[in-house]
């Protein structure tokens, strides 16, 4: 939890005293005093009142760790632009090269997966991961691969090893694309997103097999976005089957029905 250290933090940028900032939060001072001393903890109702003070959202407050920003980037944060969203915040990306000093792309298995959600910005962690190269890939761009598990996008088989750009500014995300995305919650998923992020400051994703249902994702929780580049796989995928195959052609039929009702139309 942050909240002592924000508090602490955003305080000091706007010069005011303990006593100011109790006296506009309506809360006693030494109330006020053991909230930044982490010896007590707001209500909600005053935690909403401490966010509307400083103009940052609660999850801002309680999840990241200002005092770690400069000073500038804080007071975007409290001139309500979205600079983390937007890559402006600078995000910790700790990468590897190889001896001609080309960046590596970083291979994290199945097995690392779990470590990776504790460790993608421990520099120790990373320089462990496998790592390879792909001579066909741009070098002004930051690759890693994640091997998948399970079934959930379908057609790329399980178990595959997809590789993704590394994206600073979410905001250039468009709807359909499949991006690993990764959060401290839910670890490393692999979807296809709807960009929310500024109407609702969410990440809508969803699956490519219809048997899993979509959800959103606060922008807040997420950690990394890697848009999907492409996937290595020993496994040949599935040929569709007869029922897709009929479901193609009526689709197909009705998009020449509509094709010639237009024209008749026109005449």
């Amino acid at each position: 939890m942050n909240l002592s250290n924000n508090l602490k933090t955003l305080r000091r940028l706007r010069k005011r005293t303990q006593g100011e900032v109790a006296s506009a939060i309506n809360v006693p001072r030494p109330t006020y005093s053991g909230y930044e001393n982490n010896v007590s903890y707001p209500s909600i109702e005053i935690l909403i009142r401490i966010s509307k003070y400083y103009s940052v959202s609660i999850d801002i407050l309680l999840k990241t760790d200002l005092s770690k920003l400069r000073d500038s980037e804080v007071k975007l944060i409290e001139s309500g632009n979205d600079a983390y969203i937007e890559g402006s915040l600078i995000r910790v990306l700790t990468n590897t090269v190889d001896a001609q000093n080309n960046e590596n792309i970083e291979l994290v298995n199945i097995k690392a997966k779990a470590g990776y959600t504790r460790g993608f910005a421990d520099p120790e962690f990373i320089k462990v991961l496998p790592s390879f190269q792909l001579p066909f890939l741009s070098k002004d761009k930051k690759y890693r691969t994640f091997q998948i598990s399970g079934d959930s996008m379908l057609p790329i088989p399980d178990k595959s090893y997809v590789t993704g750009e590394f994206i600073q500014n979410w905001f250039s995300l468009k709807d359909g694309d499949a991006c690993i995305v990764l959060t401290l919650d839910d670890g490393i998923v692999f979807k296809c997103v709807e960009n929310k992020l500024k109407s609702q400051k969410k990440l809508g994703v969803y699956s490519l097999n219809p048997e899993y249902e979509p959800y959103t994702i606060d922008a807040s929780d997420i950690k990394e976005i890697w848009k999907f580049v492409n996937y290595i796989s020993p496994e040949m995928p599935n040929p569709p089957d007869s029922e897709e195959i009929l479901h193609n052609e009526i689709a197909n039929l009705k998009e020449d029905m509509q094709k010639i009702m237009k024209k008749l139309e026109i005449k």
